[in-house]
């Protein structure tokens, strides 16, 4: 029988270790994935530094991580889609309040996926390639089709589209927003977006018919200027800063609804200190006051706010459709591509600790990928 080994966080604020493991076993709706490649989002590193406040419910020791490619070894019994011996990507939820932070974390050789939070992985397209796709492509799915955000039409509906506008992507060479500049652009949206100019060229290749220079004083202005009195669907802001830029974006072109997925300051800082108190009292005062006058300028404009949560489609049918529709047929088809391009930075679980440190560093139009 095969053995499990994870990379686990074994107490709030510690460094990983690898260590043996349960074998999970598949729930009814789950598949068992050998895990081939992960990827690091700057959650997981702001998990280990700060979860002890921001995850509070998160008990050690726990397996983290949420993007994952590998290969089907065992299905439940109401699995259909799948069989042993599939390639497939998938979004692991193990960290989310109320799931199994072993049972379903990324970052072990062997984990649990929900079927309909994973997707074939199509011929051609290599592990460490699939695994950057799971929670990027979930939060930018979640910011422009959940009603509570954007609410936007998804690719392959039918109907009438002459409705159809522009959707502002603030923080385009993102993982997130790399991938939303390319669901608004495959359900029929005009994008308009941000990157520096060393990444603009990638963005407009996923589909931004504009993209302007985040750190230009005059970035807003040339956005408004690109958007051309187009109608505005709405904005999705991604990175410090860039809720308050998408706000003066959407006054001025009449947009009504903003989707954040960032905090407006920065958590790097707090997670790589030693003590959380008292260092986390000013950084959460300067969160919840910076929240507090953006929600108020924005109500008092009629414009709509909400933060993005990449795993909320867990449950709810736009999530079940992008995994078992749109990815499967995106992907195949060329229409939705694997982005941002990995960066393998290390090869097993021992590499993992390391992929934090670097992801936390600073990388840009990149995701930082270990291989096991």
């Amino acid at each position: 029988m095969s053995q499990n080994t994870a990379a686990v966080l074994p107490a709030p604020r510690a460094a990983l270790v690898v260590r043996p493991a349960p074998m999970p076993e598949p729930a009814p709706d789950e598949v068992v994935v050998r895990v081939r490649a992960v990827a690091v989002n700057p959650v997981d590193w702001i998990i280990q530094g700060t979860g002890s406040v921001t995850y509070r419910w998160l008990r050690t020791p726990a397996v983290l991580g949420s993007d994952v490619a590998g290969e089907v070894v065992a299905i439940g019994s109401s699995v259909a889609r799948f069989a042993v011996g599939d390639r497939v990507v998938g979004l692991a939820t193990g960290t989310d309040r109320g799931r199994d932070p072993q049972h379903e974390g990324a970052f072990q050789t062997y984990t649990a996926l929900l079927e309909r939070l994973t997707a074939p992985v199509p011929d051609g397209m290599s592990d460490q390639d699939a695994a950057v796709l799971p929670l990027g492509v979930s939060t930018a799915a979640c910011g422009l089709f959940q009603p509570r955000h954007l609410g936007l039409r998804m690719p392959g509906d039918v109907g009438d589209t002459s409705d159809r506008g522009v959707v502002v992507v603030w923080g385009g060479s993102t993982s997130v927003g790399m991938n939303a500049v390319q669901l608004a652009r495959a359900a029929g949206y005009d994008v308009v977006s941000t990157a520096s100019p060393k990444n603009a060229d990638a963005v407009r290749a996923l589909g931004a018919d504009v993209v302007v220079d985040h750190r230009d004083p005059a970035a807003v202005d040339d956005l408004v200027r690109g958007i051309a009195g187009r109608p505005v669907v709405g904005a999705i802001a991604l990175g410090s800063g860039s809720a308050q830029a998408c706000l003066r974006v959407l006054r001025r072109t009449g947009g009504t609804v903003l989707a954040m997925a960032s905090t407006p300051v920065s958590l790097e800082g707090l997670a790589g200190r030693r003590r959380l108190f008292p260092a986390m009292l000013p950084v959460f005062s300067r969160i919840g006051i910076t929240m507090a006058l953006l929600t108020l300028r924005a109500r008092r404009a009629g414009i709509r706010t909400g933060f993005i949560w990449g795993s909320s489609l867990r449950d709810d049918a736009m999530g079940q459709r992008l995994w078992s529709e749109v990815l499967p047929a995106g992907l195949a088809d060329g229409s939705i591509r694997a982005v941002p391009t990995p960066m393998v930075v290390g090869e097993g679980l021992g590499a993992v600790q390391g992929a934090f440190d670097r992801q936390r560093a600073g990388v840009s139009a990149t995701k930082v990928v270990v291989t096991l």
